[in-house]
């Protein structure tokens, strides 16, 4: 993990401030009523998923009208992230009841992947023209810190038949793939980690980049995570620090651009740290509501056997994000 001294850290967020103070920036238009969030908590059971560890969850709704979540998978007994492997996909029709769809990719079934196996990371899945891509991190080498590549397996399902169909070529040797999909059509892919974020279009078959991958301008202390999502014509790209305070680690924060690419404009911190090392979210709206969803440590006190959680998300009248209110087991706001 990359950690910034305590006092970089108020100085930044003085910075901050101050710049917010000085001048408020509306970013986006909302004709809705402002809800606030329950300072008592939303009613949402976390960690959801409680069969096994999984963390880093990234959810999609698709035509089907379900949602989907793609988390990793961390295995026991833990050794930081170095067994994390076997991916599930789990799925909802109302966010109270979740099915267990199965394993859908493993170490083994990648022909190109580390031999030692292991290390499959935070993925992300897209849908176009009639395939899901389910993209994912995983080194190709016994130097698994310095040969990270973004691997893709299609299916004509979201939950099963995946197939490993290589990895995106010419890319740094970096994680966390996000890929966003515009109302246009066309696809983004980020990734990043160690302090670097980057993004670029993707070519119709969503296995080649487009161009060249940029950096992404305007971010406020990113450390890995990123997620794209858009609302009212914004797009929001979130992400963790590197917080790291008094036995508290990393926050998610977001910024925003009016373009998929940046440059972004920093907002501020919509998840406080929860009772994990790290944290990884994903945004999306489902049934007029939107949710975030996130990870923390609560069914096994350790850092590295984490649970994904949901919870609520709300908006401001001017675009910005409400904190996110963390529930329990029964639903109701965890103090960690």
């Amino acid at each position: 993990m990359y950690t910034r001294t305590i006092c970089s850290i108020l100085l930044t967020a003085l910075v901050v401030v101050t710049s917010s103070c000085a001048k408020k920036v509306s970013v986006a238009k909302n004709d809705t009523p402002l809800v606030i969030a329950n300072p008592n908590g939303d009613g949402m059971k976390n960690p959801f998923v409680t069969q096994i560890y999984t963390a880093d969850p990234s959810a999609h709704v698709w035509a089907n009208g379900r949602l989907y979540v793609y988390p990793s998978h961390d295995i026991a007994p833990p050794q930081g992230c170095d067994l994390m492997d076997k991916y599930h996909v789990y799925s909802t029709a109302d966010l109270v009841t979740w099915k267990d769809e199965g394993q859908i990719l493993q170490a083994s079934d990648v022909p190109w992947g580390r031999a030692e196996g292991g290390f499959m990371w935070a993925p992300d899945c897209a849908y176009k023209n009639g395939t899901y891509y389910f993209y994912f991190p995983h080194p190709s080498g016994t130097d698994w810190a310095n040969t990270w590549k973004i691997g893709v397996a299609t299916s004509k399902s979201p939950a099963s038949g995946f197939v490993c169909q290589g990895y995106i070529p010419g890319l740094e040797s970096l994680i966390d793939p996000c890929v966003f999909v515009d109302d246009d059509g066309q696809a983004y892919l980020y990734y990043g980690g160690g302090n670097i974020c980057k993004g670029g279009k993707l070519k119709d078959n969503m296995m080649e980049i487009d161009g060249e991958m940029q950096t992404m301008q305007g971010l406020n202390d990113f450390h890995e995570a990123t997620w794209v999502h858009k609302r009212n014509g914004i797009y929001y790209l979130s992400y963790a620090d590197n917080f790291d305070e008094a036995g508290k680690h990393n926050r998610m924060k977001y910024a925003t651009s009016k373009s998929p690419l940046g440059p972004w404009t920093y907002q501020g911190v919509y998840i406080d740290p929860t009772d994990s090392f790290t944290d990884h979210g994903s945004i999306v709206e489902f049934k007029g509501q939107w949710y975030a969803f996130y990870h923390n440590s609560s069914l096994s006190d350790n850092d590295w056997l984490r649970s994904i959680c949901v919870n609520k998300l709300y908006y401001n009248a001017d675009g910005t994000i409400q904190k996110v209110i963390q529930t329990d087991s029964i639903g109701v706001k965890n103090n960690n």
